[in-house]
């Protein structure tokens, strides 16, 4: 298995600017990059609340910082952040970070069904709850697949997957993630299979979104985050998707507008050539961010 690269570190760091004895959270754990270089920062002084839907996230972190005692991880949905803010009585934060791509692990364990890069069950949920990628592509209408692709997906072609893929069901039900592939990569006209990126990525991606409602998710934190972050905190979130860019670049407009907070970037950070060369899963991230007032 590779080494997770957390995307856009340096730059991600440098805007939030964790202080020693600051309390940071890090809404989405994942492979642990980002929050390990924020416990660095606010050193032994600070807190890190660290929170991810992924159980096995949090339980590699846990494991990973089992001698840090200004940890505290839970295994939640980040939209939560407020009531686990009361719950454990943490008031509001100096920082916090939302990195709302997926990790190498859950990218290489097979059997989670986020990628065809190795066939396995089509589940792609972040956690062992609600309808998995297979119920979607099995049990909704050729209508609705198309909407879904072409709205969590930007896929040109979701029409003619979607149709396709209501063909291949009929002969038995598409449940494996090898198989998915085949018969998107097989709706593409013939001079669109060969590009630099699989044809299917677009679906795969739109799923993943669909399954684990990521956008409502993001909506609702968001207009939470006075109540997570004191006057003075900054926020950081991280996209891969040009309508996830669009959900936060309005959300933050809006409280910009509402008087409660000031832009950190007017726009967008991306990666550098060479993190794209060394990492090409940052391609399409950006970073946005915004100071609490």
């Amino acid at each position: 298995m590779s080494i997770h690269k957390p995307v856009l570190l340096h730059e991600t760091i440098e805007i939030l600017n964790p202080k020693s004895g600051e309390f940071f959270i890090d809404g989405t754990l994942g492979g642990g990059g980002h929050a390990n270089a924020i416990v660095e920062r606010i050193g032994k002084s600070g807190t890190l609340l660290g929170v991810d839907w992924d159980k096995e996230a949090t339980e590699r972190f846990l494991h990973e910082n089992a001698k840090r005692t200004n940890v505290i991880v839970q295994n939640a949905n980040y939209n939560t952040i407020p009531e686990i803010l009361t719950q454990e009585k943490l008031g509001k934060a100096d920082g916090l970070l939302l990195d709302l791509g997926f990790s190498s692990f859950q990218i290489e364990d097979a059997k989670r069904g986020f990628s065809f890069q190795a066939d396995g069950p089509l589940d792609m949920r972040y956690a062992k709850e609600g309808a998995t990628a297979a119920d979607v592509v099995n049990g909704l209408r050729e209508e609705e697949l198309a909407d879904i692709f072409w709205k969590f997906g930007d896929e040109r072609f979701s029409r003619q997957i979607a149709k396709r893929i209501v063909e291949e069901r009929r002969k038995g039900k598409i449940l494996t993630t090898g198989h998915l592939r085949d018969v998107v990569v097989s709706a593409f006209p013939a001079r669109f299979r060969n590009g630099k990126t699989n044809p299917a990525t677009k679906v795969f991606q739109a799923l993943r979104i669909y399954v684990n409602h990521e956008f409502e998710n993001i909506k609702s934190l968001l207009r939470k985050l006075p109540e997570c972050v004191k006057s003075g905190g900054r926020v950081a979130v991280i996209t891969f998707h040009s309508t996830e860019d669009g959900i936060v670049k309005n959300l933050f407009k809006e409280l910009v507008k509402a008087g409660k907070a000031g832009l950190l970037t007017k726009k967008p950070i991306i990666p550098t050539r060479a993190e794209v060369k060394e990492n090409p899963r940052s391609r399409s991230a950006k970073v946005r961010a915004i100071q609490l007032t």
